[in-house]
């Protein structure tokens, strides 16, 4: 997807979120774990930037993907990934 200049508005920003998370799960799908934890942390970015109502608009299962059961494999309390590691 090619950098817009303008923001996008309330409807293509929930989309996108949602289309993000479906991009993260079907990583996750694929046992691809560091091409789902990028996809994963920038819909969470985005997810965050929206009001109660908006989040509301997200269906339910990509909600619960998203907030819970990937914070459980991707969460701060995991051991990052070898990329990521600090060096000895």
């Amino acid at each position: 997807m090619a950098k817009q200049d303008s923001p996008l508005n309330e409807e293509a920003l929930i989309k996108e979120v949602c289309r993000l998370i479906r991009v993260a799960r079907s990583y996750w799908d694929a046992h691809n774990n560091a091409a789902c934890r990028g996809e994963r942390d920038r819909a969470l970015a985005l997810y965050n930037t929206l009001n109660k109502k908006q989040k509301e608009r997200i269906p339910q299962v990509l909600r619960v993907w998203l907030r819970y059961r990937s914070e459980k494999y991707f969460g701060a309390h995991r051991t990052p990934p070898k990329s990521a590691r600090k060096p000895k």
